[in-house]
C-alpha cells in the first residue's frame, strides 16, 4: 500500500512538471530521480487515459492507478477448465514428462485455459498441500528407497515369556511409494540381503537405484563425497542390475520417501500389532504381510488412489526383470596365502596356484562354494568343506615336483618295482612296512627304484635280493651292495631264511597295499 501512494505522488509530480513547467522529458527524469524510460511510459499512459493537468480534485491514489493501469478482461474462472493437478503429479513421475509438456496437451484440449505460468502455479500450490518428501519427482521405475525402523516389533518366548525385541526392515518404492515391511532377526548382512531379494521378489522387478541409510550391513566406510559400499552389497545390487547410492550421513531429506514409510509402518504396523503375541518369526511377518497390504490398498488422502494402483500403473512397468538365479549370499574375507600354497578360511584350508606365495588376496564364501580371487580376477574356485580341518587341494595349483608326489601311493610303488622283479618288489613292501607311516617311506622307495636306471634293472633285482637275504630293507644297504658289485656274488642258499619265518600277524604284506590303494 505504501509503495502504491509512492508511485501515486511520482505520477502526480510527472504530470505537474510536464504540463505546467513544460520541462522535457529528461530534465523530468533527472528532477525525479527515474529513468528516461519512465518517465515517458507513465505519461504515454496518462495520455491514453485522457488525463491532464490540474487533475480532477476527486480523483483518488486508487482512482488515479485504475485509469492509468488497466487490466486486461480475463475470462471468468468457470470458462477455464482447472488443471488435473492429481494427473499431473502422475505423469511427472514418467520418463521425459515436464510441465510444459502436460501444459501444452492442456492448452491443445482447451484453448482459452490457463496460461503456462498460472497452470504452474495451480501444481505448485497443490505440491505444497503434499508432505515435504512427495514434493521431489521420483522417476518410474528408478529408486528404492531402504531402511530398520526405529520402532520394533518383537516375539514372545514360548519358555519363558520373554519379549525379544526383533527387527522391521522397510522398502518404499520412490515413484508410487509402495511399502514393503518385514520381520528380522537382526540387522546382520544375512538378513539385510535376504531382505532385499524378498522385496524385489514381492515387486517382480528392481528399480534401478538403491538409496539405502548407512548401517555396517550396506556401508562399510560412510563418506560424504565417496562412501564405501559393503561388498557383499553391491555383489547383490549388481546380481539384479542396480546400483547402490548411499545416503549422506545426517541427511534425511536424501531419503525422504522411506522415512516418511518408516513412520507409517511403526504407526500401522508396529502399533497395530503391539497387542498380539508372536512365538516365532513366520506368523510375525504373516501379519505384518497382512498390514501392509492394507496400507497399499488404502486410498492416500492427497492423490484420492493408493500405492498398489501408482504403483501397477507407474512402477511396475518400469522395472527392471529378475534374473534367472537368486543371489547366493556371499561373505568376502581378505586372507594371505601360506607357504604351503593354501588359504585358511572357516578352520579349512584351501588351495591357490603355487605361484600366489605370500600374496594378499580376497576370498568370497558361499554356503557351497568358496572362490579366490586376486586383483579382481578370480584365480580359484572350491566345493566348501564341512566339519572341521579339512584340506581342499586342487592338483592344478600344486609344482609339479609336489604333484607328481602327490599321486605316489603304496601300491603304485610296489607295481612300479614288480617290474624290476619279485625281490624289488618284496624288499620295497619291507621298507614300507618298517615305517610308521607309508608316506614316510616313499623317499627311499624313489631312490631304491632311481638305482635301477643307474645300475640296470637285473642288478637292481641281484642286488634287492642280496638286501633281503640280509634282512636289510633300506635305499641304503641296496646302494652299497651296487656299488661295491656284491649282487654280481652267487648267494649260498644253505643259509636262506624260511619264507615262513617272515609271516607275522603285525606284517601287512603287499596284498594289503594292492586292496588299499589303487593307482591314479
Amino acid at each position: 500500500m505504501a509503495g502504491t501512494r509512492l508511485l501515486m505522488r511520482r505520477l502526480r509530480e510527472l504530470l505537474r512538471l510536464k504540463h505546467e513547467h513544460g520541462l522535457s522529458h529528461r530534465a523530468i527524469a533527472q528532477a525525479c530521480g527515474v529513468g528516461l524510460g519512465t518517465v515517458s511510459g507513465y505519461l504515454e499512459r496518462a495520455t491514453r487515459a485522457g488525463l491532464t493537468w490540474p487533475l480532477p480534485a476527486d480523483l483518488d491514489d486508487a482512482a488515479l492507478e485504475a485509469r492509468l493501469f488497466v487490466r486486461p478482461e480475463t475470462p471468468p474462472t468457470a470458462q477455464r477448465p482447472t488443471p488435473d493437478v492429481v494427473r499431473m503429479r502422475t505423469e511427472l513421475a514418467r520418463q521425459g514428462v515436464t510441465l510444459q509438456l502436460l501444459w501444452l496437451e492442456y492448452r491443445a484440449v482447451h484453448p482459452g485455459g490457463y496460461s503456462y505460468s498460472q497452470y504452474c502455479d495451480h501444481y505448485r500450490q497443490f505440491a505444497r498441500r503434499l508432505r515435504p518428501s512427495m514434493r521431489q519427482v521420483h522417476r518410474a521405475g528408478e529408486k528404492l528407497f531402504v531402511d530398520f525402523a526405529g520402532k520394533r516389533p518383537h516375539l514372545v518366548d514360548r519358555h519363558t515369556g520373554e519379549r525379544v525385541l526383533v527387527e522391521l526392515f522397510v522398502g518404499s518404492v520412490g515413484a508410487s511409494g509402495l511399502i514393503y515391511a518385514e520381520a528380522t532377526r537382526t540387522q546382520d548382512l544375512a538378513a539385510w540381503v535376504g531382505a532385499h531379494i524378498r522385496l524385489l521378489e514381492a515387486c517382480g522387478g528392481s528399480p534401478a537405484l538403491w538409496i539405502p541409510d548407512n548401517l555396517k550391513s550396506a556401508v562399510t566406510l560412510a563418506h560424504p563425497y565417496e562412501p564405501e559400499v559393503n561388498r557383499t552389497y553391491a555383489d547383490l545390487a549388481r546380481h539384479y542390475g542396480a546400483v547402490v547410492i548411499p545416503a549422506r550421513v545426517r541427511h534425511p531429506r536424501d531419503k525422504p520417501r522411506v522415512e516418511v514409510s518408516v513412520q507409517i509402518a511403526e504407526r500401522w504396523i508396529v502399533a497395530v500389532l503391539r497387542d498380539r503375541v508372536f512365538f516365532d518369526l513366520a506368523d510375525l511377518n504373516a501379519a505384518i504381510g497382512e498390514e501392509v497390504a492394507r496400507l497399499n490398498d488404502r486410498p492416500m488422502r492427497a492423490l484420492g488412489v493408493s500405492r498398489r494402483v501408482q504403483f501397477d500403473a507407474l512402477d511396475r512397468p518400469a522395472l527392471r526383470p529378475l534374473p534367472l538365479t537368486r543371489f547366493e549370499v556371499g561373505e568376502w574375507v581378505r586372507c594371505r596365502v601360506n607357504i604351503d600354497y593354501h588359504v585358511a578360511l572357516d578352520h579349512h584350508t584351501y588351495s591357490v596356484p603355487y605361484t600366489l606365495v605370500h600374496a594378499e588376496v580376497e576370498a568370497r564364501m558361499t554356503a557351497t562354494t568358496v572362490e579366490i580371487f586376486f586383483q579382481q580376477g578370480r584365480v580359484a574356485s572350491h566345493l566348501r568343506a564341512m566339519g572341521r580341518g579339512q584340506a581342499v587341494t586342487c592338483a592344478a595349483h600344486m609344482p609339479s615336483t609336489h604333484r607328481a608326489y602327490a599321486t605316489w601311493t603304496p601300491a603304485r610303488l610296489i607295481a612300479w618295482a614288480e617290474k624290476s622283479g619279485p625281490a624289488t618288489a618284496r624288499l620295497v613292501v619291507g621298507i614300507l612296512e618298517r615305517r610308521p607311516h607309508p608316506e614316510l617311506a616313499y623317499r627311499s622307495v624313489l631312490g631304491l627304484l632311481r638305482l635301477g636306471q643307474q645300475h640296470g634293472e637285473s642288478r637292481l633285482e641281484a642286488g634287492c635280493a642280496r638286501a633281503e637275504r640280509l634282512g636289510a630293507y633300506s635305499y641304503r644297504t641296496v646302494a652299497n651292495i651296487l656299488r661295491h658289485a656284491l649282487d654280481r656274488l652267487p648267494l649260498d642258499d644253505e643259509g636262506a631264511p624260511d619264507p615262513s619265518c617272515g609271516v607275522h600277524h603285525n606284517l601287512r604284506g603287499a596284498a594289503y597295499y594292492a586292496q588299499k590303494d589303487s593307482p591314479c
